[in-house]
């Protein structure tokens, strides 16, 4: 592939509409669990501005990371992974 060419090319994801999606989806699963960001935070042993970055947008979430959170939530991470893609 010619350096420069868009096919095949990652762009960045932070604030894409695809980041923000999978925020929404998590933020959702959270209020569903009846779950605060700090409650969230202690369950997967992980500070509040660690809950509070993610879910303002300025910071990514990995796929292991997801999977975590996911299922502290008692959601199914393929369930919340499916909503992602519609």
């Amino acid at each position: 592939m010619a350096r420069g060419t868009r096919a095949g090319v990652l762009r960045k994801t932070l604030r894409s509409r695809g980041h923000e999606t999978l925020i929404k989806v998590l933020v959702e699963a959270r209020g569903k669990a009846g779950l605060t960001q700090r409650d969230l935070a202690a369950r997967i042993k992980r500070p509040h501005s660690f809950v509070g970055r993610m879910e303002a947008g300025e910071r990514r979430v990995d796929v292991i990371e997801f999977i975590e959170i996911a299922r502290v939530l008692g959601a199914d991470p393929k369930e919340l992974f499916g909503r992602l893609m519609e």
